[in-house]
């Protein structure tokens, strides 16, 4: 069996008991550790990295779908994965020998914050950082965590061409802050609290930037967009939860019955019907979507031939799916009536979650604008692409 359907066959396996913990994760706001660790244990955290370091350095399609299955049966789950998963495409821009000594446990889990809310003050032999970093998903069960800082030298802000230079630093948990602040309206079991680092040393070969830096490993995934992989399964749980919003509409419609129509079944309307058939086709159609330009991207990148047409278009798939799910679950949830506002229904749940999930800034309504720059032909900068 291939690492591929090996992993998909694991999760496949997992669903049904990340399902039965639902209500337990968004309660504890957070991925209980012991659930944490079997994902760890079935390769999940594993997904990009480099097979040279234990990893199994999956086609991002086949993480658009581990994280999509996942998150159809639990939105926290399939984003704390996600953000685990994704974090750890850092072991192929690290030197080996830091690369091996942060991933060569099986059991790893990293994750953090990429945003370039710190700063990190150029010194003998690497860098000394502070900074605090919102939304660090899953952070209570990594073992790492990575944070995205501003270079300074003497607290000057060092350029690289018109921008300031931009690192990512990963540190050992235990030189890491955690903060209880994630008090949110959803994906409340993702635990996406502040992380703090106060003037920790970082050395020079455990930093690295997806900006000007190529990959310490030459294997056709790491010549896949960075920043298109680093965000690879954001729209994977996005279509996790509206699938799940289309299976919960469609088991209600044959439960729920209407009193203001004779008792009729709420399938046996035709607003419901047009509402599912809709429903089905739009998510479908971004499912589609996205798939097709993460297999063409990645075409390219065994042959070294990425454009920038294929960063964009790969972009432009990620915030239509994201969009598209949104407006799946909306009408899922217009359709389920007054019984969809209650704590007991998966519907509001699906709700919250979608919501939460439309504001990560890679998939943000902004990002149309840099694309749609791309392809009217008119100069823009592409490098977050």
């Amino acid at each position: 069996m291939t690492n591929s359907a090996a992993v998909l066959a694991t999760i496949r396996q997992l669903t049904p008991k990340v399902a039965a913990r639902s209500e337990e994760i968004e309660t504890a706001r957070r991925l209980p550790a012991d659930l944490a660790q079997e994902l760890a244990q079935a390769g999940l955290f594993r997904m990009v990295v480099p097979e040279a370091y234990g990893g199994l350095e999956l086609h991002p399609a086949v993480v658009v779908e581990a994280v999509e299955t996942l998150s159809r049966a639990d939105g926290a789950t399939g984003w704390c994965v996600m953000i685990g998963a994704s974090t750890a495409m850092c072991s192929a821009w690290l030197p080996e020998s830091q690369a091996r000594v942060i991933y060569g446990a099986p059991n790893v889990i990293t994750g953090g914050v990429a945003a370039p809310m710190g700063r990190a003050e150029l010194v003998e032999g690497g860098y000394r950082v502070t900074g605090r970093w919102a939304w660090a998903s899953g952070s209570q069960n990594c073992h790492w965590l990575v944070g995205g800082a501003v270079v300074t030298k003497d607290g000057v802000p060092q350029m690289r061409g018109p921008a300031p230079e931009v690192r990512l630093f990963l540190f050992p948990s235990s030189d890491v802050t955690l903060h209880d602040t994630w008090h949110a309206s959803g994906l409340c079991g993702t635990g996406s609290g502040d992380m703090e680092v106060r003037d920790v040393f970082v050395p020079a070969d455990r930093s690295l930037s997806l900006i000007t830096e190529r990959p310490h490993v030459a294997r056709p995934l790491y010549a896949f967009p960075a920043f298109g992989l680093l965000a690879v399964g954001i729209p994977a749980v996005a279509l996790g939860i509206a699938r799940r919003a289309i299976d919960e509409l469609t088991a209600l419609a044959h439960q729920k019955k209407l009193m203001t129509h004779g008792g009729q079944l709420l399938a046996k309307r035709a607003a419901v019907q047009e509402a599912v058939a809709e429903a089905e086709a739009t998510l479908r159609a971004a499912r589609a979507f996205l798939l097709e330009t993460v297999n063409t991207t990645f075409e390219a990148a065994t042959r070294g031939e990425v454009t920038v047409k294929h960063r964009a278009e790969l972009r432009l798939s990620y915030t239509h799916a994201m969009r598209s799910a949104a407006r799946v679950v909306d009408r899922m949830y217009d359709a389920a009536g007054g019984t969809a506002v209650y704590r007991a229904s998966p519907l509001q749940r699906c709700l919250r979650d979608i919501h939460v999930a439309t504001q990560h800034a890679m998939v943000a309504p902004s990002t149309l604008e840099l694309i749609g720059s791309v392809l009217l032909g008119v100069e823009a900068n592409t490098v977050m692409l």
